[in-house]
């Protein structure tokens, strides 16, 4: 331990990043087992639903795994070189846009399954799917490399090589980033709001229209609401520093308590909600989750004979 830093100071960044890390690992082992039993039943991988799901759960791990790097980084490198950082937000950045845009996906798909059940093979195909993986990715990379290039334009070359506190609000500073990033929330957000919104009453249309199929309809409906639902939990990113600031404004002396828990609430427990609500909600993944844990718990028993 630092003779420099106080015996209580650093309790409690042991603590802090203890729980961020133990977290990160349970809720990463969850989700990993839900990719784990996608690849391993090939029903799963032909399925256009079921790739854009797992899709939004490989995210949620990468999306996970940066998180708790930067916060544990922030505790025990403190400042880290802004080539390296940049790199490390080029990739926080895509996986953050990924998340709402694979939402809006995951809701057309629904509303294809229910509005338009003829053309949905043929519609949404697997090679479609993944070209629209694809897609979204491009896209979430757009604003991610715009940070890197606006840099590029209104620093020298020698920023690259000195060190600061690995977070967007130290590297990327300028009021081009500002006014890129207003502009990018913007129109993402307002998109897949958008694109929810509609689906939504569409599939509702459609499930007081039709007497034979009212289960599915109201399955799918429910869905897009839990999507709108997450994206809601999705959006508490951009709203954490205006609630940072009204909390620390009343409670001053609790400021590194109160950054903490945002952190937690915005940033590691919305990563397992993806498997909890869809996953556990489906009766296929569901049924191959409960076996794969029952016959790992079983085979844990078996005693070798000799």
């Amino acid at each position: 331990m630092n003779s420099t830093i106080p015996k209580d100071l650093f309790y409690d960044m042991f603590i802090k990043n203890f729980i961020s890390v133990v977290l990160g690992l349970i809720i990463s082992y969850i989700n990993g087992t839900f990719v784990l039993v996608f690849f391993k039943n090939t029903i799963f991988c032909s399925d256009p639903r079921y790739i854009l799901y797992i899709h939004l759960v490989i995210n949620d791990i990468i999306m996970l795994s940066i998180s708790v790097f930067l916060q544990v980084a922030a505790y025990v490198f403190r400042n880290v070189n802004v080539s390296v950082c940049s790199l490390v937000l080029l990739f926080a950045v895509i996986v953050t846009k990924n998340n709402p845009l694979n939402l809006a996906c995951m809701a057309i798909e629904r509303y294809i399954s229910i509005c338009k059940p003829l053309h949905h093979p043929q519609i949404c195909t697997v090679r479609r799917t993944y070209i629209l993986i694809w897609f979204i990715w491009t896209l979430s990379a757009v604003p991610a490399f715009s940070d890197i290039f606006i840099t590029l334009s209104t620093q020298p070359a020698s920023f690259f090589s000195t060190v600061f506190l690995c977070h967007g609000l130290f590297i990327y500073n300028t009021w081009q980033h500002t006014v890129k990033d207003t502009v990018s929330n913007v129109v993402y957000l307002s998109f897949v709001w958008v694109t929810l919104i509609v689906t939504y009453f569409k599939v509702l249309s459609a499930a007081n229209a039709a007497s034979a199929d009212r289960v599915s309809a109201r399955k799918a409906r429910n869905t897009i609401l839990l999507h709108g639902g997450q994206l809601l939990l999705c959006m508490m990113s951009y709203v954490t520093a205006l609630v940072d600031s009204a909390l620390v404004d009343l409670f001053p002396q609790s400021r590194s308590t109160i950054l903490f828990i945002l952190y937690l609430l915005s940033n590691v427990l919305p990563r397992l909600l993806s498997p909890l609500i869809y996953g556990l909600r489906d009766k296929q993944f569901s049924k191959r989750i409960k076996v794969y844990f029952y016959c790992k718990q079983v085979s844990t028993q078996i005693i070798p004979v000799k």
